[in-house]
């Protein structure tokens, strides 16, 4: 998949997707909503294969976000890095599928805590999230803007460096 950069240069963006995706590994939550839902967003943990295929989470028919889905099932995920060094914010479409295999694939003792009766809990539900959209902002204060903040000096916008990149994926 070739993203098509709308902000930054080609390299920053694959750049900024690889931070992403790396971030997200390491710390794979995520805030998820509907924004027809005109709701609080609600923290998930992503399970994912790969850098360029759907997002799944495990989910409860009961939820907010499970009682909102429609036909119309736009979502947005909101992500914020360790250190608060990487923010995104990713635009998708948000289905229930509940195909057998991905259950199993990513089924692990953390995930069996929240189902009483494991693979068979009625209550289970698989959302697929599709990624469509990416907006991504990479924070990096530079030494001086390091040592003014440490020592309660006045920043400048020189002072911090960052990438943002907005893509569609």
């Amino acid at each position: 998949m070739t993203p098509t950069t709308t902000t930054g240069s080609t390299s920053d963006t694959y750049e900024a997707l690889d931070a992403f995706w790396s971030a997200l590994e390491s710390s794979p939550f995520l805030m998820l909503g509907l924004p027809a839902q005109v709701a609080h967003s609600q923290p998930m943990t992503a399970q994912f294969d790969g850098r360029h295929g759907p997002i799944w989470f495990y989910g409860s028919r009961s939820s907010r976000l499970v009682e909102g889905l429609s036909s119309t099932n736009d979502a947005m995920a909101q992500y914020v890095g360790e250190g608060h060094k990487l923010f995104a914010c990713v635009a998708g479409m948000l289905t229930i599928d509940n195909d057998p295999a991905i259950i199993d694939k990513f089924w692990s003792n953390a995930v069996e805590a929240w189902y009483e009766q494991g693979k068979a809990d009625p209550d289970l539900v698989m959302l697929r999230f599709d990624p469509s959209h990416i907006e991504i902002w990479q924070a990096d204060m530079s030494l001086m803007g390091k040592i003014k903040m440490m020592f309660g000096g006045t920043m400048s916008p020189k002072d911090l460096e960052g990438k943002h990149v907005e893509t569609a994926l």
